[in-house]
């Protein structure tokens, strides 16, 4: 019998309807039999998503960008020069199975944000409360998930400067922070270890666990460092269109730096079922995934479908462009990545758009998406209520039909 590396091997192609109906409702009967669906993104726009995924897939995988350098992670990894986990938290938190008794608690818990009006030593003492297991916060999540959140908020309060700011701190975040220095700042166990315990239906990576930020040349020239100057959300919105995006070392330095994804999520992009490029922020949560150095590579050998999903609203870091000038550069940076040159079809395969339900500030330009050699799939993927917004549930069976 012939071992796994000489397995003689067939490549099938095949045409399938989308959505596909049937394989949609297999899955759904079995999702511990779906696909694995991997996503690179960051942020909040695919929580609903990802929620309605864990119906018809318990193999997901979603690749997170550590890079966000605003609001309370902003606070953690000033004080402890660490990767941002908020973007990490909340994909788990979208992946758990809420029918678990104590998930729940947990979510709310981990959704918890301290006051921004009240004195530093009143939020001190609360956050003891908390992790002495006084505060009805804690006392509602069951054991042993509770003597394992109370262990590593200890580690984060024993580590945190005495000049820690706790206003609007995230509980989920600095539970996150606490298991990553118990882990000899390693996130990987902390996230796995969580994940476990809400049985969360997926995997949830960092794309490095690395201290980094992002920074960005405007077309006027202007260089930004540090996400949150780029996302509109914090800083007022960007008035000039991106043009180029690199990762740096520090938020008082634009020099770029160099980084390259782990083996083992270079694995886990090889053996995909099915790769999504997603809706989201495009430089700061999709971009801002493939500039470690073998994304590129590891996209290109992956014998997958890859599909770029754009935004079917607005999204302040896309201004002028058209969904082609956004394929064109995402092609642009999966090319980037890789070691030698490969085709565009192992890199991307299609565009999923709806010319109908969809808002595409910049234009569609459906012709101009053919002409750099993708397959441009229109198809229902608005929400009926007129939002502007995907509809999770068509999004989640197109997916799941390509596997």
């Amino acid at each position: 019998m012939p071992d796994a590396k000489h397995t003689p091997r067939a490549r099938i192609a095949r045409t399938v309807r989308l959505p596909e109906p049937s394989r949609a409702a297999l899955f759904r009967r079995a999702p511990e039999l779906g696909p694995r669906v991997l996503f690179f993104s960051g942020g909040t726009a695919l929580r609903d998503l990802s929620t309605t995924l864990i119906e018809y897939t318990a193999n997901s995988i979603h690749l997170i960008t550590p890079f966000d350098s605003g609001g309370s992670s902003a606070v953690l990894r000033k004080a402890f020069g660490m990767p941002a986990v908020g973007d990490l938290r909340n994909r788990i938190m979208a992946l758990a199975d809420r029918s678990i008794t104590g998930n729940p608690a947990v979510f709310e818990l981990f959704a918890h944000r301290l006051p921004k009006d009240v004195p530093q030593d009143e939020l001190a003492a609360k956050l003891v409360r908390i992790m002495n297991g006084e505060d009805p916060l804690i006392r509602r999540v069951p054991d042993p998930l509770r003597k394992i959140i109370r262990t590593h908020l200890r580690f984060f309060n024993e580590r945190r400067p005495k000049d820690f700011d706790l206003r609007g701190a995230s509980i989920g975040n600095c539970i996150l922070a606490g298991g990553y220095f118990n882990y000899n700042r390693m996130l990987d166990p902390v996230i796995y270890l969580f994940m476990q315990l809400v049985e969360a239906r997926g995997v949830v990576r960092p794309i490095v666990n690395a201290d980094l930020h992002l920074a960005c040349r405007l077309a006027d020239g202007r260089v930004l460092i540090g996400q949150h100057n780029m996302t509109g959300k914090e800083a007022a919105p960007i008035d000039a269109p991106i043009e180029s995006l690199w990762l740096t070392a520090s938020l008082d330095d634009p020099t770029p730096a160099s980084v390259r994804i782990r083996d083992k999520t270079d694995k886990l992009i090889r053996q995909a079922e099915v790769i999504c490029f997603p809706y989201g922020s495009f430089y700061s949560s999709l971009m801002a995934n493939l500039l470690p150095q073998g994304v590129g590579d590891a996209v290109a050998a992956a014998d997958c479908p890859k599909v770029y999903i754009p935004n079917l609203g607005h999204d302040p870091e896309q201004q002028g462009l058209t969904v082609a000038d956004q394929t064109r550069r995402l092609l642009a940076a999966l090319e980037a990545g890789c070691a030698k040159a490969c085709r565009r079809e192992d890199l991307l395969r299609f565009v999923f758009v709806d010319s109908r339900g969809g808002r595409y500030d910049g234009g569609l330009d459906i012709p101009a998406i053919k002409r750099l050699g993708v397959e441009v799939v229109d198809v229902p993927l608005a929400r009926a209520d007129d939002s502007g917004q995907a509809d999770s549930r068509k999004v989640a069976e197109l997916l799941v039909s390509l596997a």
